[in-house]
């Protein structure tokens, strides 16, 4: 895998999952901007797939 396939990939998940995601719209309405960004971190699948792409891209960046 290149970073160029690792990024289309990120983007792709970005924009089908994350761009409307009614959870991440009422979390900063109930914490804020800084809540709702640490449950895409913590508990959000779709944020560990990313989380997860993201070490892939250091990986490819090291070689």
């Amino acid at each position: 895998m290149n970073k160029v396939d690792v990024m289309k990939d990120i983007d792709e998940l970005m924009d089908m999952y994350c761009a409307d995601c009614l959870v991440i719209q009422d979390l900063r309405k109930e914490r804020g901007k800084h809540g709702a960004h640490r449950f895409c971190i913590e508990s959000c699948t779709v944020g560990e797939q990313l989380q997860f792409l993201g070490k892939e891209i250091m990986k490819v960046s090291e070689k």
